[in-house]
């Protein structure tokens, strides 16, 4: 995110405070009761931004992760067009015989 989009993400944050304000006032609270309401809707909003983040966190949905993520399997790609086929034909081979030797594993444990 850059920088001027944190100032425009904040500004529009304390601007849905002070819309929030108004609509309480115009709709007929007074104005402490306006401030109290308002105040807590931009905490609530904030906790809810909060959570969000924290799910973010624990499920590895981050920018970060992603681009992670996608660097590896550009890698991956980039490397694989590269073998000549007889190569691609061998590493096939070799993920079949791990994936038949782990299944083997799972319905046989004790060998």
């Amino acid at each position: 995110m850059r920088r001027i989009d944190a100032i425009a993400l904040i500004t529009a944050f304390f601007v849905s405070g002070l819309v929030v304000y108004l609509l309480l006032q115009v709709s007929g609270l007074d104005p402490q009761k306006a401030g109290v309401w308002s105040q807590a809707f931009l905490v609530g909003v904030l906790i809810l931004w909060l959570f969000s983040y924290i799910f973010r966190v624990l499920t590895n949905d981050m920018t970060y992760h992603k681009q992670i993520k996608d660097y590896e399997e550009a890698i991956i790609q980039k490397r694989w067009e590269s073998m000549t086929p007889e190569e691609q034909a061998k590493l096939q081979a070799e993920v079949e015989q791990e994936k038949l030797s782990s299944r083997q594993a799972e319905v046989n444990p004790e060998s």
